[in-house]
C-alpha cells in the first residue's frame, strides 16, 4: 500500500510504516510547508491513502465535502514517539484495506472507520 503522509505525522510513524513495508510518500521531505488542499490534492491525484494528525483535512471532507481516496487522522497526543508508532503500525497492519475511501481516526484506544457512501462524506 502507498501512503502520502502530511507534514503533522511524526518522522517515527514514517519510519516504522516505510520498515513494515508501506510505501511512504512524505510532505516534510519533498514540499515542505504546502497547504493543506495541495495535500489532499496530491493523494487524491496519485490514489493513495493521506496520513494526518491535522484535523482540518476533516473540515475540508465534511463542510467543504472534498472527495479523497481515503483519510487517516491519528489523534494520539501525550503518547511517546514510539508508542504512536507502534499504535499507528498496528492499524494499518490490521485495517489498511479499510482504510481506502473512508475517513478514520486513530486514538489510542480505538480506530473509526467512516466509509463514503456513493462519493459523500
Amino acid at each position: 500500500m502507498k501512503l502520502l503522509a502530511d507534514e503533522s505525522v511524526d518522522r517515527d510513524i514514517v519510519d516504522r510504516l516505510r520498515s513494515d513495508g508501506f510505501e511512504i510518500i512524505y510532505v516534510s521531505e519533498e514540499s515542505p510547508s504546502i497547504e493543506d488542499d495541495a495535500v489532499l490534492d496530491r493523494a487524491n491525484a496519485e490514489s493513495v491513502v493521506l496520513l494526518t494528525g491535522d484535523k482540518d483535512f476533516g473540515e475540508l471532507v465534511y463542510r467543504l465535502g472534498r472527495v479523497h481516496t481515503g483519510i487517516v487522522l491519528s489523534r494520539l497526543g501525550g503518547l511517546s514517539a514510539e508508542r504512536k508508532a507502534e499504535i499507528v503500525s498496528q492499524a494499518f497492519r490490521t485495517h489498511s484495506a479499510d482504510f481506502e475511501g473512508a475517513f478514520s481516526v486513530i486514538t489510542p484506544g480505538s480506530i473509526r472507520i467512516r466509509k463514503l457512501i456513493r462519493g459523500r462524506p
